[in-house]
C-alpha cells in the first residue's frame, strides 16, 4: 500500500525595504510503523504516518537584486500582492505575483521563484480555471527541482487531479497495425509473456465465495484467471497448496515473497534451494515477486537499495539454475517515486516489472483528511511505464479499487466502478505493455485504512466487474506469447491511427476536475449520434457511418450540466475487401471516386491466381489466368477481355505508386461474384 509525502512551506515575512528576505520552514517527520492489522497469509502490512514534530526556520537570506533592478520596486510588489488579498482581492494580486515569480526565476533564485508559484497555483486553482493553476503547479516543481528540492511532487499530483483528459481508444482487427506497441524494441518477448493482451489476476484468499479454491473463481465472476496470488515468507516452505490449487483452476501462480526479518538471512543455501527445487516441481508459471515495495520506509527491506540489488540478483540466479518456469518479477510501490529507480537490479535480472498501485478516497483511508477522489489510476502508471516499458512488461501486481470507505461510513460504488472502468478498459489500451492485472480482492475493514476493496461484497460491483472482465482482451491462461480469441487489438485514435474497416468500438478515457461525468455527447459531422449519462461509456460505429475525413466531437457535460470539455478528433473509414470470406491487406486501400469502388488490381488478381505484367512504357496491365488474358490502360475506359473490347465505368489509375481499377470488373474477370455492404463499407469476392 502506499504513503503519500505532503511538504507544506510558507512564505513568511519579507523584512526591510531595500532588501528581501525568504524564510523557510524545515519540516521535520518521522517515520512511526504501525501495524494495520492487514493480516494477509499471517503477513503484517506496515504503512507509514508521518507525523510533522517541529518547525523550524532555516534562516533568512538576502535576496540579491540585480544592476537595473532596485529593491524597493520587489518589495513594493509585494506589499501590494498581500494588501490586495487582506482586502479579499486576490485577483489583484495576481500581475504582482507574476512579476515577482518573472524576477526571482530571472536572477535563479529558484525557491523565491517557486513560492510565488505556489501563490498563483493556488490561486487559480481555487478559481477553478485550471489549466493555469496546472500551468503554474508544474512550472512550481520545476524551480523546486532547480532548487535542488523535491517539494514539487505533490503540486505535480494536484496537477494530474485537476487535469481535464479526453482520449478515445478504438478496435483493431489488423495485428500488423496493433501488435508493435505491444512490444518491447527488442521485439523479444518475456518469460510468460503474451503477445498482446493482458492476463487476469485475482487475490482471493479472503473472498467469501472463492476462498483458496481458486476453480470458483469462474463460476463466481464468469471468467477464468490467469493467475492466482499469494504470500510466502522468507523462512517459510513453499506454498505447495496454493500451486495445486492454482494448477486446479489452470491458471498460474504470483508469489509475493517477503523477508520479514530483512534482507541479511537472504542467502545462498539448502534452504533456497530446496524452495526452488519445489517451485520447479509445481509445473506451473510461477511470477515471483521477491520484497516488493522495497522503495517505501514501511518494509524492512528499505533503506539498503545495494544490499537489496545484490539478494535480488542472488534469487535470480538461482532461480534460473533451478526452476526454469520463474519469472522475476521486480515491484516496487507507486510512491515514493523518486526512492523507487536507485532499487532496479538490472535488465539482465528482471523478467517483468511490477507495481503495488492502489487509488483511495481519502488519504490512508482517513476521512478528515484531503478527498483523493481526483486521483486517477491511469496517470499513477505513467512515470514507471516511460521509464522501463520499452524493455520490460508491467505487470499490476496489487492494485484496487474501494467501494466503500468504513472509516466516513460512506458508499463510494459509482467512482469505484468509473475506476474499475479505468483499470481493466483505458489502462491496458493506453499502456500496451501492461501485460498482468491482479486485483486485490480484500475488505480492510480491520485494517488502518479502512477501505473495502472486495468484489464479492457489492452485487453492484461485482456484476461490472464481471461485465468488464468478460473483454477477450483480458487474458485467461498464461503461456508465451499469448493472444486473445478474436485477434482484436486497440489503438488510440490520433493523427496516425484514424482509420477502420468495416466495424470498430470507441472508448473514451474522461477525466475532469469535477471527477464525476455528468454526460458525454458522440458528435458525428455535427450530428449527435449517441449521449450517455451512465457506465460504460462507449460506442460501436460501422464504416457506412464515417465517410472519409470525417471530424467526431466528444462534448463532456458534468454532473450540474455544465460543459466542461469538447475535443475533436479526426476520423475515417475505407473500403475493405474480402475474397472468400478472408480479409485481404493492401499497401493501397481501396478508394472511392465518381461513386465507384477502386481496387488494388495486382494484389486482387494474384490471390485469385492470376499472373499480372506492367510495362511502363505503355502504361498497360497484362493479367492471366487459364485460358482467361485481360490488357488494361491505365486512364482508359477501354479494356480487352481475349480480345473483345469492354468499357469501364471509371478508368484504372495509379494511386500511390498501385493500379487501382473498379472493384465489380477486378473481381468478377476471373470468374468471382461481387458483392457491397454498405453498411461496412465492405466489397466481397466469392469464387
Amino acid at each position: 500500500m502506499m504513503v503519500k509525502f505532503v511538504l507544506v512551506y510558507f512564505l513568511l515575512e519579507m523584512m526591510g525595504y531595500s532588501a528581501t528576505f525568504c524564510i523557510h520552514l524545515r519540516i521535520n517527520v518521522s517515520y512511526t510503523r504501525i501495524d494495520q492489522g492487514e493480516q494477509v497469509m499471517n503477513k503484517g502490512k506496515k504503512r507509514l504516518v508521518v507525523t510533522v514534530l517541529a518547525a523550524s526556520l532555516l534562516g533568512a537570506s538576502l535576496v540579491s537584486v540585480p544592476a537595473g533592478v532596485r529593491a524597493d520596486v520587489v518589495w513594493d510588489h509585494w506589499q501590494q500582492a498581500e494588501a490586495l488579498v487582506n482586502q479579499g482581492n486576490s485577483a489583484g494580486a495576481v500581475p504582482h505575483w507574476k512579476y515577482l515569480v518573472d524576477h526571482y526565476a530571472s536572477i535563479g533564485e529558484w525557491e523565491n521563484a517557486a513560492l510565488f508559484c505556489g501563490k498563483l497555483d493556488s490561486y487559480y486553482d481555487a478559481a477553478g480555471q485550471y489549466d493555469e493553476a496546472i500551468y503554474y503547479y508544474e512550472l512550481e516543481n520545476t524551480y523546486w527541482v532547480r532548487a535542488g528540492r523535491d517539494w514539487g511532487a505533490v503540486k505535480l499530483q494536484r496537477a494530474d487531479q485537476i487535469r481535464t483528459t479526453v482520449e478515445l481508444y478504438r478496435t483493431e482487427k489488423d495485428p500488423a497495425v496493433f501488435q508493435s506497441r505491444s512490444l518491447p524494441d527488442s521485439g523479444k518477448l518475456a518469460k510468460f509473456e503474451p503477445a498482446y493482451g493482458t492476463y487476469l489476476g485475482l487475490y482471493s484468499e479472503q473472498d467469501p465465495e472463492v476462498g483458496n479454491t481458486f476453480t470458483k473463481a469462474e463460476s463466481v465472476y464468469g471468467k477464468k484467471h490467469a493467475i492466482y496470488l499469494a504470500y510466502a515468507h522468507w523462512g517459510q516452505s513453499f506454498p505447495d497448496m496454493y500451486a495445486r490449487r492454482a494448477k486446479e483452476a489452470g491458471g498460474a501462480l504470483q508469489i509475493a515473497w517477503e523477508p520479514d526479518d530483512g534482507l541479511d538471512p537472504v542467502t545462498d543455501g539448502t534452504y533456497l534451494r530446496n524452495w526452488a527445487k519445489k517451485a520447479k516441481e509445481a509445473g506451473i508459471p510461477i511470477f515471483l515477486r521477491f520484497a516488493g515495495e522495497m522503495n517505501g520506509a514501511w518494509v524492512k527491506w528499505h533503506g539498503n537499495p545495494a544490499q537489496y540489488i545484490e539478494k535480488f540478483r542472488l534469487l535470480h540466479d538461482v532461480f534460473a539454475a533451478e526452476a526454469p518456469n520463474v519469472a522475476m518479477v521486480w515491484s516496487p510501490g507507486d510512491v515514493p517515486a523518486n526512492d523507487i529507480d536507485p532499487y532496479y537490479p538490472g535488465d539482465a535480472y528482471v523478467d517483468w516489472v511490477g507495481v503495488s498501485l492502489y487509488i483511495e478516497p481519502y488519504e490512508n483511508g482517513d476521512p478528515t483528511l484531503p478527498s483523493m477522489l481526483a486521483t486517477s489510476n491511469v496517470e499513477r502508471l505513467n512515470r514507471l511505464y516511460s521509464t522501463y516499458a520499452d524493455r520490460k512488461p508491467l505487470m499490476l501486481s496489487e492494485t484496487g479499487v474501494p467501494h466503500y470507505s468504513h472509516s466516513a461510513d460512506e458508499d463510494f460504488t459509482e467512482w469505484a466502478k468509473l475506476n474499475l472502468q479505468r483499470l481493466y478498459e483505458i489502462m491496458p489500451y493506453k499502456y500496451p505493455r501492461l501485460k498482468a492485472i491482479t486485483y486485490f480482492n480484500v475488505d480492510q475493514q480491520m485494517s488502518n485504512a479502512k477501505n473495502d476493496y472486495s468484489l464479492s461484497d457489492s452485487a453492484d460491483i461485482k456484476s461490472y466487474y464481471r461485465q468488464l472482465i468478460a473483454n477477450p482482451y483480458l487474458l485467461s491462461k498464461v503461456e508465451d506469447g499469448a493472444k486473445p480469441s478474436g485477434g482484436t487489438g486497440y489503438m488510440p485514435i490520433d493523427a496516425d491511427n484514424h482509420v477502420f474497416e468495416k466495424m470498430t468500438r470507441i472508448t473514451p478515457f474522461v477525466k475532469i476536475p469535477d471527477v464525476y461525468i455528468g454526460k458525454i455527447d458522440y458528435v458525428l459531422n455535427g450530428r449527435t449520434i449517441a449521449s450517455q449519462s451512465s457506465l460504460p461509456y462507449g460506442l460501436d460505429l460501422k464504416a457506412g457511418e464515417v465517410p472519409e475525413g470525417s471530424v467526431l466531437q466528444i462534448r463532456i457535460a458534468n454532473k450540474e450540466g455544465q460543459q466542461v470539455s469538447l475535443r475533436t478528433f479526426g476520423l475515417s473509414s475505407q473500403v475493405a475487401v474480402e475474397l472468400d470470406g478472408k480479409a485481404l491487406k493492401f499497401e493501397q486501400p481501396p478508394v472511392i471516386k465518381d461513386s465507384s469502388t477502386l481496387t488494388p488490381l495486382r494484389a486482387i488478381f494474384e490471390a485469385m491466381g492470376a499472373k499480372v505484367d506492367y510495362d511502363a512504357a505503355t502504361r498497360s496491365v497484362t493479367a492471366t489466368k487459364g485460358s482467361t488474358t485481360v490488357k488494361l490502360t491505365l486512364d482508359s475506359k477501354t479494356v480487352y477481355v481475349n480480345g473483345e473490347k469492354k468499357e469501364l465505368e471509371v478508368p484504372a489509375t495509379l494511386v500511390g505508386g498501385y493500379t487501382l481499377a473498379p472493384a465489380r470488373f477486378v473481381g468478377e474477370t476471373f470468374g468471382g461474384t461481387v458483392g457491397w455492404d454498405g453498411g461496412t463499407r465492405t466489397v466481397t469476392i466469392t469464387r
